[in-house]
């Protein structure tokens, strides 16, 4: 029988794929984020209709939805990562989800009996409790996932995060407008609990022994030494600030582009939005499909390499069809710079630190992000819009200029610290 050229790595793939969906762990995370998803959507946006109706359009009550939303990450993201080092991850996540469930049904008594404002509370108790969850997530990523599936493993729960940026807004709205915000209320507890119950099937959490310094303060020390001394991280800790900075500046400015620049109305923003999520979608599909044969230093040159030139397109150009082509490109290429951060975080950060390097990596971005989205206003009253957009498009290729260094690093390299100076 005559061999047939590249069928045993077509065979190898089909292989790596069942095992991957056979996994219990990426089924059951992946259902809990569609259930979270959901949830997390009609929070946002039943809250922000609600909230806007009750306070005729007040922006002081609606900017404090974004700082109950936001203040939490910079408040607890890194004491979240120390705790989920050193907390079991499963049960921290199925408890974070119940506390989450808890929260909103408290409000849902304080709407019943008339405190209004008490809707703000749901936010920023969800908020505070994914400070916990989420490096708990990737702890278990880490505990669970073979290396070689990490990268996928991320593409499809960016996937999933892309498809509800498109309908989640849609399914918000239409919760509120149909049935009301005790409705939209009881829904978020119910997806809450749901996750909840979808996580109880996760393997159970690993006994270990007892080695936790007595201190938190101790752990917060000991990751800020694994982060600052692993030349790994801090390149990625450039390239985490430069994206949250490019990112912010370039989120609010959309409804002038199509304004002053396509000279349309701003109705005509939610194509480009539409075009970006659905650019996010196969972003998504491409990372996964390409996480074999690409690696995550590679995904990051390359995505923030061509989101230099997509972002520089879409504030220099007067032509409708061309921004929409750029902002397509710009959404495609958002998941490769997403998933391969968060990749390399995994890949390069022991199971002991993966929590803590999370906790330290994550609020650069978005601080990042915060910052600049606060100083749009007075920019753009100062400068031309396609300057703005020029500025974002540097701050791109600064994060291109940041990952070269680690392309000469081999894909199993750890540059880590020893062991016997951060777990003595």
């Amino acid at each position: 029988m005559s061999h047939v050229p590249g069928s045993k790595v077509s065979g190898s793939k089909v292989s790596d794929n069942r095992s991957f969906f056979a996994n219990r762990f990426i089924r059951s995370i992946l259902l809990s984020a569609v259930f979270l998803q959901f949830g997390i959507w009609v929070r946002n946006f039943a809250i922000l209709l609600f909230v806007t109706e009750q306070t005729d359009k007040d922006p002081v009550a609606i900017s404090l939805i974004s700082v109950a939303e936001y203040a939490p990450i910079f408040i607890f993201s890194f004491i979240g990562g120390a705790l989920a080092d050193r907390w079991k991850p499963k049960r921290t996540m199925v408890l974070c989800d119940l506390l989450s469930a808890a929260s909103v049904f408290v409000v849902l008594l304080a709407l019943i009996y008339g405190g209004w404002q008490a809707i703000f509370f749901a936010t920023l108790v969800s908020s505070i409790l994914s400070q916990f969850s989420q490096p708990a997530g990737m702890k278990l990523f880490k505990l669970h996932v073979p290396e070689s599936q990490i990268q996928m493993g991320m593409s499809m729960y960016q996937t999933i995060q892309a498809v509800f940026m498109i309908l989640g807004p849609m399914l918000g709205t239409l919760v509120f407008f149909n049935f009301g915000i005790q409705a939209a209320v009881v829904m978020m507890g119910i997806c809450f609990l749901l996750s909840g119950a979808v996580l109880t099937t996760l393997p159970q959490d690993r006994k270990t022994p007892l080695a936790q310094p007595a201190r938190l303060s101790q752990d917060i020390k000991l990751g800020l030494r694994y982060v600052t001394s692993n030349k790994v991280f801090l390149y990625m800790g450039s390239f985490f600030l430069a994206a949250g900075l490019a990112l912010g500046l370039i989120n609010p400015l959309g409804v002038f582009v199509v304004t002053e620049h396509l000279g349309l109305t701003a109705e005509h923003l939610q194509w480009l939005t539409a075009l970006n999520g659905v650019g996010m979608i196969l972003g998504g599909i491409f990372v996964m499909a390409l996480s074999k044969r690409m690696s995550p230093r590679t995904m990051l040159l390359v995505g923030f390499t061509f989101s230099s030139v997509a972002v520089a397109v879409i504030g220099s150009t007067g032509s409708m069809g061309l921004a929409l082509v750029a902002q397509f490109f710009s959404g495609l290429l958002v998941p490769f710079i997403h998933i391969a951060c968060q990749t390399m975080v995994m890949t390069h950060a022991e199971e002991a630190f993966v929590g803590r390097v999370s906790g330290i990596l994550n609020p650069l971005f978005t601080g990042g992000m915060v910052l600049t989205m606060s100083l749009v206003g007075v920019l753009k009253a100062n400068l031309p819009l396609t300057g703005l957009y020029w500025i974002a498009a540097g701050l791109f290729l600064i994060g291109a200029i940041g990952v070269m260094p680690l392309l000469r690093y081999k894909a199993s390299t750890r540059v880590a610290a020893s062991a016997a100076g951060f777990h003595s």
